[in-house]
């Protein structure tokens, strides 16, 4: 069995022995189109051939075949392809409290808690290089564990230290009863969630709950919701969850909706994401071919 059948075809590597760390590696992303949508990871992105459009938040840049991109966790974010110009791409997706940590430990952070990283796109071919190296490392069933583990962890530091030197934005934060109807979505995101409810919470009309929630998050309370049950189903997939189970306890009505669902966020259907294998097992399964 392989782990990838064509370059459209998304393929992921995951480990449970570094369950903080996900890549993901697309050879032809002209077939892969994403809606807007965020991460609760920390993800940071290669493109390896081509050329995309990479839209952060308010802002769209044009990415080339040697940079990078980052996203911080809950930004709203989407790269596609240009005019169906071939491209392809790696995507590093790292759990936040793990990096949070790291920053912390390395003196980078004055308490350990989440602080967003400012810089978007990084061009510098040194950096390019040493992503596609740990990239590489990762990928390959020969490398030992250790060997991942300080490529990672290597990597990761420098550039946390190389981004500290960035004059720092804060991005300006949500008021606090949006703030509240964000955790309240987080916290109830496999439940029914209605507007009424939302705005007894915050205290908003309809209208103006939509709004302000948009202009703070990027998404309206809705699709917000849809996106936290999106990674809520991906969690669970990730823990060996069949698709049906996954998609009721994410909150979705039947299976077909959520694959849909899925598929239009990550560009991948539920069947591509969970099929991943890990290294112990791509070692086992293909020594038998």
């Amino acid at each position: 069995m392989k782990t990838i059948t064509n370059e459209s075809s998304p393929l992921f590597w995951r480990d449970t022995r570094m369950p903080h760390v996900e890549l993901r590696k697309v050879g032809d992303g002209r077939q892969v189109c994403y809606a807007p949508h965020s991460h609760t990871q920390w993800s940071i992105g290669a493109i390896t051939g081509g050329k995309s459009t990479f839209q952060y938040r308010n802002d769209q840049y044009r990415v080339d075949a040697g940079d990078l991109v980052l996203m911080n966790p809950g930004w709203v974010h989407a790269c596609n392809p240009i005019d169906n110009q071939p491209w392809a791409y790696l995507m590093l997706y790292v759990d936040t409290p793990w990096l949070t940590e790291l920053r912390y430990r390395a003196g980078l952070l004055p308490e350990p808690q989440w602080q967003d990283i400012s810089t978007a796109r990084v061009s510098e071919p040194m950096w390019y290089r040493r992503y596609c190296r740990m990239a590489d490392c990762l990928l390959d069933p020969q490398r030992d564990l250790l060997d991942k583990q300080a490529e990672v962890v290597e990597f990761l530091s420098d550039l946390m230290h190389e981004l500290a030197r960035e004059p720092f934005v804060q991005e300006p934060r949500a008021p606090m009863s949006l703030e509240a109807l964000a955790r309240h979505l987080d916290n109830h995101a496999a439940d029914e969630v209605s507007l009424d409810t939302l705005c007894e919470i915050s205290g908003y009309s309809p209208g103006h709950l939509i709004r302000a929630f948009r202009q703070h998050f990027g998404l309206t309370p809705h699709a917000y919701l849809v996106n936290r049950r999106v990674q809520l189903g991906r969690h669970q997939l990730q823990n060996g969850i069949p698709i049906a189970e996954a998609a009721l306890n994410a909150g979705f009505a039947d299976q077909p909706h959520f694959q849909r669902t899925f598929k239009r966020l990550m560009a991948a259907t539920p069947n591509q994401y969970r099929c991943c294998l890990p290294d112990q097992e791509i070692q086992a399964t293909d020594g038998k071919q």
